[in-house]
């Protein structure tokens, strides 16, 4: 079991990383948020979980330990998998998605993409009493603003390849980004994570916005 990595930053893409341990290559899927906070050449150290398939095995990477144990959590509800579980995690930030559970909250998982009405409340359901944090981590649970800010317009194209990749369509991403852009006097100085769930909250708010399955 891979549990964390400690290597230079060899790449940075929009849903991944790649980090060279020991003269080797470890591609890494991730959010935003933690991809927002990796810089090539750099060194740096993530969590990690290591998801085993008949015909693959995948990495996952993760900031802390609070939120690899929310991924592996959400990994216990039926018919939620790593792509869902990583949405889950690019829309609400560890102590969120705590709290959310705590409160019975199932609204807030339905403004993640791919998880419907049923799909939230089976998550509030059977995550009931089971979704406990890692002792020690309280420090690091809040990741809203992390990151560093991007310059001038940077993070539009970031955040709307973000929202492709969580499964919404060109023409609802691109449509939110640009009302937010209008609505919200400080946009530019957003960090990309900020801006992300900031979209990602609006899109949630607003009837009749759709995505891909």
């Amino acid at each position: 079991m891979i549990s964390s990595l400690h290597g230079t930053v060899g790449h940075v893409g929009l849903h991944e990383a790649v980090i060279e341990v020991g003269g080797v290559g470890m591609l890494v899927h991730a959010t935003p948020d933690t991809l927002a906070g990796l810089r090539v050449g750099e060194q740096t150290r993530v969590q990690t979980s290591l998801i085993v398939r008949e015909d693959s095995l995948t990495l996952f990477g993760f900031r802390d330990a609070a939120e690899r144990e929310v991924f592996e959590t959400m990994l216990s509800v039926s018919g939620i998998g790593p792509r869902i579980a990583l949405a889950v995690l690019a829309v609400h930030g560890p102590r969120e998605a705590a709290a959310a559970v705590a409160a019975g909250d199932d609204k807030a998982f339905s403004k993640v993409p791919g998880i419907g009405p049923k799909g939230a409340r089976r998550i509030v359901l059977e995550l009931a009493g089971k979704l406990v944090l890692p002792e020690g981590d309280e420090g690091t649970l809040d990741l809203a603003g992390a990151g560093a800010p991007a310059e001038g317009p940077a993070w539009r194209t970031q955040v709307e390849q973000a929202l492709y990749g969580l499964g919404w369509n060109e023409k609802d991403a691109a449509g939110a980004v640009s009302s937010f852009i209008d609505s919200e006097p400080d946009a530019d100085s957003l960090t990309v994570p900020a801006a992300l769930k900031a979209v990602l909250a609006s899109l949630g708010k607003t009837s009749g916005i759709g995505h891909r399955s």
